[in-house]
């Protein structure tokens, strides 16, 4: 009985919220019905009406994953129906995305249309990192006692390497961007958000008044009620919809920046970003050579615990020298190892299995147990500073500003303490892990790194074991026609709650675009004969281009081989990525095409996603070669050693299905609207000679398809 009214209840909710989507669609001008748009709105809210949130003894989980072509309108059908969803179960819902660009859509055009229109009303707020807003305390501590404190910038410059005159050209600077931030908060002209003040600060500038989860008393701090982080979450409580992003929701996990996962709905949009953000977010780095944070652990800790009377248990001055002892041994011996592989030049060392020379096993042994103590040291006395500030609020402020000394250091000592264990980890699935050696601004930097490889599998272990309800959705999440790759890459595979849909563009590809692939004598694997053969029938066809054009190239080198090809007439049309910034070069396209001149991109891979160029902007895409990643990576270098060691293929199990991927989003760039017409231009005759080339085009739209020989 009970099962029958669960199943009754889910159908309403589900009904309900198709009926908001049809009301939405059918009153917004410039809409119009979409079989596919309906299709998914129809598949979500199937997915989240049957999902149990908050408490429940075995709780029911459903997670849509959605493929939408261009055209599709995916924003509209996922907000409406999971917005009227969220509002009839009295929850919320996150939304979260990969970019900024679609952030700024959702916040500044979907969403305001969208409240115009619903008979429910509904609030959204946009949920950012805490590093995004100012710390007042850290500001009026360098403003209120007349000028800035040297230590606290030190960590940005050595100001040992710099000239005295440059000291105090960057100490002006700062003077003057503190002060006017201070005035602006005290005229309450400005909000305390980085994004919303006029001029951009530098970011070593911003790094030292940021608002840090490590230098924060929170409640304890006098600045509290005026805390501009504290009142943008706030706001983030009473909203109805928050827009998030995917770095924000996978670092806030078992925090209580976001709601909590399990009681609320959640839509990954652009969820093909989602594998690729987990192993960046569980991925540990420290720093070797740039140690002057260690040199002053000791006396911050010191005089921290001297001016509110604290006993430090542990022998901290002993112990930072032990380590600092210990973590110029690794350098030395890590360069050693670097520049033994690279014939004396900067480069990187992956270790081989995940397994560590035995030279520096023991000293990242001891490197980690040090520094866990004095992690430990640091965490005790920080939560003796603010046990005295919950104590006596008559020294919140003093307290206040004692933790954010003491905060400011953990973030370096707890990348030792993370980056050691990893190192050390050994388990059935072995760890990405190396050594990077570069040189910046004439210092040598040394870094070693650990990173889990499998990004599945952290996001089924910390993600999907919270979230109860979700859709993920992007145009681009299939790889040569199917979902395997990403449902393995997102840790969704093998799992009964998970329901797949592909949605088709509503776009007429066969009549609305070309695919051609021209073959070239030369074979793309001998890479110069290739580029120069490739490189010629560019130029060629470069000299058709009427209107806006979008070049793709697999390498800065090969890129740099076009641009010297380009004849005297061409070049005024061209313009390169990295020249400019991508705004400033997108409008400078763009004016060029509504003026009546040719103008043509050249862009790297970067460009090869999230660009929007309808009709005259981009008429033609030429794509230099397929876009196999770089076997450099060391994760991906990690990844295929294991996968070869256990008896898989790595090329067909990871790197066809990646580029696949990649070219999906490459030829998503030719047809942007209804009315485009555009045609895609492949200089790499693999795509139809290998049956891995066939492979892929399973995965593209379906295009005319044409040959030149």
């Amino acid at each position: 009985m009970t099962s029958i009214v669960l199943s009754t209840l889910a159908s309403q909710l589900e009904q309900r919220a198709i009926e908001t989507f049809d009301n939405v669609v059918g009153s917004t001008t410039g809409f119009r019905i979409r079989p596919g748009q309906h299709a998914m709105a129809q598949c979500i809210a199937q997915t989240l009406s049957r999902a149990d949130l908050g408490d429940a003894d075995q709780p029911l989980k459903a997670i849509a994953v959605i493929q939408a072509g261009t055209g599709v309108g995916k924003s509209a059908a996922y907000a409406s129906t999971a917005i009227a969803m969220a509002l009839e179960r009295k929850t919320r819902v996150v939304i979260s995305t990969a970019t900024v660009a679609l952030q700024e859509q959702l916040m500044q055009k979907d969403l305001p249309a969208l409240a115009a229109v619903m008979e429910q009303p509904f609030l959204y707020a946009l949920a950012k990192g805490r590093g995004r807003y100012v710390c007042k305390v850290k500001l009026e501590r360098l403003v209120g006692v007349g000028g800035v404190e040297e230590d606290m910038f030190e960590e940005a410059f050595p100001m040992a390497a710099l000239a005295t005159a440059s000291q105090e050209a960057l100490e002006e600077r700062r003077t003057r961007l503190y002060e006017n931030m201070a005035h602006l908060l005290a005229n309450a002209s400005w909000d305390g958000d980085r994004d919303s003040l006029s001029d951009a600060p530098n970011p070593s500038d911003w790094a030292t008044v940021a608002a840090e989860r490590h230098t924060c008393t929170a409640r304890h701090c006098p600045r509290y009620r005026e805390c501009s982080y504290y009142n943008a979450r706030t706001k983030l409580s009473e909203a109805h919809v928050i827009v998030a992003n995917h770095d924000l929701v996978l670092a806030s996990l078992g925090m209580k920046t976001l709601p909590e996962l399990d009681n609320c709905l959640v839509v990954f949009d652009e969820g093909h970003h989602l594998p690729a953000v987990a192993l960046d977010q569980f991925s540990s780095a420290m720093d070797v050579t740039s140690l002057r944070w260690l040199d002053k652990l000791p006396k911050i800790l010191q005089d921290v615990s001297s001016a509110l009377q604290l006993v430090l248990t542990e022998d901290v001055t002993t112990v930072a020298s032990q380590l600092k002892v210990a973590l110029n041994q690794i350098a030395r011996l890590a360069l050693d190892l670097v520049h033994a592989s690279t014939q004396g030049k900067d480069g990187t060392l992956r270790f081989a299995h995940g397994v560590l020379p035995e030279a520096l096993t023991e000293p990242v042994r001891l490197i980690h147990a040090q520094a866990l103590g004095l992690s430990k040291a640091l965490e005790a006395l920080g939560a003796e500073v603010k046990n005295v500030a919950k104590e006596d609020p008559s020294q919140g402020l003093q307290c206040a500003q004692l933790y954010a000394k003491l905060g400011a250091l953990a973030p370096k000592l707890g990348s030792v303490v993370s980056t050691s264990e990893l190192l050390l980890e050994h388990g059935a699935q072995p760890l990405a892990k190396w050594l990077q050696c570069q040189s910046e601004n004439g210092f040598l930097v040394l870094t070693a790194h650990a990173c889990p490889m499998v990004p599945g599998d952290l996001l089924r272990q910390f993600l999907w074991s919270q979230v109860r309800a979700a859709v993920v959705t992007s145009a681009s999440l299939t790889s040569c026609g199917s979902f395997d790759y990403f449902l393995q890459e997102a840790g969704l595979s093998n799992n009964a709650n998970v329901t797949t849909l592909e949605v088709e563009s509503p776009f007429d590809y066969a009549v609305q675009g070309t695919l051609t692939v021209v073959h070239t004598l030369a074979e793309p694997k001998n890479a110069d004969a290739y580029t120069a053969e490739m490189v010629g029938y560019l130029m060629q066809d470069l000299a058709k281009v009427e209107h806006g054009a979008l070049v793709l190239f697999t390498s800065r080198a090969q890129m740099r081989s076009a641009i010297d090809a380009v004849p005297s007439a061409l070049r005024e049309a061209v313009l390169v990525q990295g020249v400019m910034s991508r705004a400033r070069l997108i409008a400078t396209h763009t004016a060029r095409v509504e003026s009546g001149f040719a103008s043509i991109l050249f862009g790297l891979q970067s460009f090869g996603e999230g660009l929007d160029l309808p009709g005259a902007l981009c008429e033609t895409v030429f794509i230099a070669k397929l876009p196999f990643a770089p076997p450099s990576e060391p994760v991906d270098e990690a990844r295929a050693e294991w996968l070869r060691k256990v008896g898989r293929d790595p090329f067909s199990e990871l790197v066809i299905p990646a580029t696949g991927i990649k070219l999906l989003q490459w030829t998503g760039r030719a047809i942007r609207t209804e009315e485009d017409r555009a045609q895609v231009i492949c200089y790499d005759k693999r795509l139809i000679l290998q049956s891995y080339g066939k492979r892929m085009l399973q995965g593209l739209p379906p295009y005319q398809f044409l040959e030149r020989r």
